[in-house]
């Protein structure tokens, strides 16, 4: 049998030996779905995108001048709501996409 360019003979990797008992990533165990963290990250995006629809209503003038004081906090709430739920929505959606890079262990977790 020949054998092809750049073809291996060897099909098995031998692991090196690790003296702290560790796992290898094959053997760890599949990450834990945080509900708790993804439903909050969930809330989070939801309200921090309703405030920052409402804040441009307000700056743009739908909405009654006046409310016109509380724009710019309501903004800058919103926007502090949204950045970090949106960020784990996102890695929570990839994950469960099976991406390559994105992992449940991403998303922190509350016990």
């Amino acid at each position: 049998m020949r054998r092809m360019a750049g073809e291996s003979t060897v099909k098995f990797k031998k692991m090196r030996r690790r003296d702290d008992d560790s796992f290898s990533d094959i053997q760890k165990p599949p990450p834990k779905f945080p509900k708790k963290a993804i439903a909050l990250a969930t809330v989070l995006f939801l309200v921090g995108s309703a405030l920052i629809v409402v804040g441009a209503l307000l700056l743009t003038g739908y909405i009654d001048a006046k409310y016109g004081d509380r724009t710019w906090p309501i903004l800058i709430l919103g926007s502090i709501m949204f950045i970090p739920g949106f960020y784990h929505v996102r890695i929570a959606y990839y994950a469960y996409k099976g991406y390559v890079g994105y992992s449940y262990e991403d998303i922190p977790e509350f016990e």
